[in-house]
Order: structure tokens, then sequence, then C-alpha cells
């Protein structure tokens, strides 16, 4: 392996809080006569949780809500591809603009209360720093930059990951267009490379690419997701298992 490739939300960071409180104010001010004015946060929260392995970027969040307004499920994820391919493009791209913009006034009003919603996971940066130089660290996110760097710098980890190798929204729609990019960076073969998310559909984006695929089962995900990687043959990742799983042993101890 010469590159570690992590994505953020759900790997690195537990944003599921920050992203719902964000997401619940783009939708109502999307769609200010919305019915889920009338319903309590913490009555949303889960079911919005269980839809975010279903997404893949910010617009999700708005496609996950109206789902949550019509009481609707889905037991899979072409189900939900479908409803999320009846929605309104025009409409998507308004609450992608949406999203970002809530997020950054809540970021500049209250920082340390922002900053406060999306605490790392310990036992991860623990492990990245001991297996520091080993092999490259980048970032794949759908995540904004600004926010990556200035968590980074919170969590104070930001010696770990160099800036060029942070990639983030813009970069493209799908993470295969960020694993694209990085092997140009890296300058490595796709077979040398190990892809950590929390999501299946996007460790799925990038599988035909060659690259090692590994599910990081602490993030935004279930059994559902669980028994998909464990079907498609993906690392199933634990806090505790990643020097066994990604590096094949776990380093001596003194």
């Amino acid at each position: 392996m010469k590159a570690l490739i992590l994505d953020f939300d759900g790997v690195i960071a537990d944003s599921a809080k920050e992203s719902f409180l964000v997401a619940v104010q783009a939708y109502l001010h999307e769609c200010p006569k919305s019915l889920l004015v009338h319903r309590k946060s913490r009555e949303l929260y889960q079911p919005f949780r269980d839809l975010m392995p279903l997404g893949n970027r910010a617009e999700d969040f708005g496609t996950a809500l109206a789902a949550l307004e019509k009481e609707l499920t889905f037991e899979d994820q072409e189900a939900y591809d479908r409803f999320r391919a009846k929605q309104d493009p025009l409409w998507l791209a308004q609450f992608h603009s949406r999203f970002y913009r809530v997020r950054a006034t809540m970021a500049e009003r209250d920082p340390d209360r922002w900053r406060a919603l999306m605490r790392p996971f310990p036992p991860l940066l623990e492990f990245l720093r001991r297996r520091a130089g080993q092999t490259a660290y980048a970032i794949a996110t759908a995540k904004d930059r600004p926010s990556v760097e200035a968590l980074l710098e919170d969590y104070g980890a930001t010696d770990l990951f160099p800036g060029h190798l942070i990639l983030d929204k813009e970069t493209g729609e799908t993470k295969a267009a960020h694993l694209e990019r990085l092997r140009e960076l890296l300058g490595v073969e796709y077979a040398e490379m190990t892809f950590v998310d929390d999501k299946v559909n996007h460790l799925d984006a990038v599988a035909s690419l060659g690259v090692r695929c590994a599910l990081a089962t602490w993030g935004f995900n279930g059994m559902r997701e669980h028994e998909l990687a464990i079907r498609r043959g993906y690392l199933m990742l634990t806090l505790e298992n990643l020097d066994e799983k990604l590096f094949d042993k776990v380093p001596a101890t003194h």
C-alpha cells in the first residue's frame, strides 16, 4: 500500500449531527411550507441518519428530508436512487448551494459550537499518527475544503495530510474523480491505493478502478451496508483492527 485515502465525514469526523442541523435549516429555507417544521429534531435525526449511507453529496441531504416528509422508506440503494431521480435538478442545485451557505453562516456566527458538533474519532487519529511515514495519506471528500482544513487544525492533525492531497467537493461528483486525480498526484497505481469510506455506494464507485476498498464500520452505516460490503468483498474495518487489516500486522510494542 503506497497510499491510504480517507473519506472525511463518517471516517475522520463524526459529523452526522452537524449535517443534520445544517440540512434541516437549508430545507426549511427552500421549502418554507414544509410540514417538517412541526416535527421535533429528535424524531427526525435517526431516520435521517439511516438514509445518509444512500447519498453522495449535500443535495442528497435534501433528498433524504423530502423522503422523510413523505414518510417514505427505502429497502436498498436502487429504491433510493429511483426516488432521487424524480427530484427536480434545479431544486437539488439550489439546495446544494443553500446547504453550504447555511454551514458557512453557522461556522462564522459560532465557530466553537460548530466545531463541537464534529468531533474526530480518536482511535483513527492515533492509528494515523502511529503509522505516519509508512504510506502517503490523502483525503477524498464531498465536504468543502475550508471546513476540512478548519477541523483538521482543531484535531491537531494538519501535519498528517499535505494540502495538495486534500481533495474536496470541487474535484468531482463521485469518488472515482477524486481517486483518478490522486493517482496523478501521487504517481502510484490503483492497486497500490486503499480507499476507506463509510458508504458502500462510494466504494462501489471506485472498485472497478482496482483500488482496495474498505468500509469504515464506525461511520454512518448499519447492517444493511455491512452485509453489502461483505458480499462485495470489501475490507471490514473497525477502530480496533486497523493495523491488522490495512498493514497485515500489528506494530511491536516496546
